[in-house]
């Protein structure tokens, strides 16, 4: 419910001032996938890519996430949906500072993942399926999570026994059952280049 007496209080400094000023374009590169698909290593390895481009950018992780700002939620349907709110509404206020964001959730149901496309702006959203066959997720299981749920230990596991819904029409896709880590960053890395993500001049 909201706050009867919370009003928005503007600034004098924009979102194209921070963006100006920081050299490149904000938005949210958000990576989806099973577990162990590799979307946190990617979004570690396009961090560092960009880092090394001069460009301002910040990673928000699922695990990293739950351990503080969503420690209070838990794994049902209706906290996984208050978990990538909380996650959207974070990643705008990195866009509105001007920083790109890389977000790596598993965010398994597709109309959350459009909740937080129109919650941006048009082109602020750049959804990355991190696409692989959930045999070999399950064959690499870094965390030991498919072999608990097969154990009956974890319950609601996406790919087990909960869905995960496909995008759709995702910005870009990457095999990571067929392409390397470097293979993967580089074909994100051209989008953002190719479609003006990494300057201003056309601001």
């Amino acid at each position: 419910m909201k706050q009867k007496h919370v009003f928005l209080q503007e600034g004098l400094i924009t979102k194209s001032d921070r963006q100006r000023l920081n050299g490149h374009k904000s938005c949210v590169v958000w990576f989806t996938g099973l577990s162990g698909s590799g979307k946190s290593t990617l979004s570690v390895s396009l961090e560092q890519t960009l880092h090394h481009l001069n460009v301002r950018t910040y990673r928000l992780d699922g695990d990293n996430m739950r351990q503080r700002l969503n420690q209070d939620l838990g794994f049902s349907k209706r906290d996984r949906e208050e978990n990538i709110r909380r996650v959207g509404e974070v990643s705008k206020l990195f866009i509105d500072a001007g920083i790109i964001t890389l977000a790596a959730f598993i965010s398994p149901y597709k109309k959350d993942r459009d909740r937080i496309r129109s919650l941006l702006n048009e082109g602020e959203f750049i959804e990355v399926y991190v696409k692989c066959d959930v045999k070999e997720c399950e064959k690499r299981d870094p965390k030991g999570l498919y072999q608990k749920a097969r154990n009956g230990e974890i319950s609601g596991f996406t790919g087990i026994d909960d869905p995960y819904e496909e995008p759709e029409n995702p910005e870009i896709v990457v095999k990571t059952d067929q392409m390397t880590v470097e293979q993967c960053t580089e074909k994100i890395l051209k989008y953002l280049k190719e479609k003006g993500y990494l300057t201003v001049r056309s601001m």
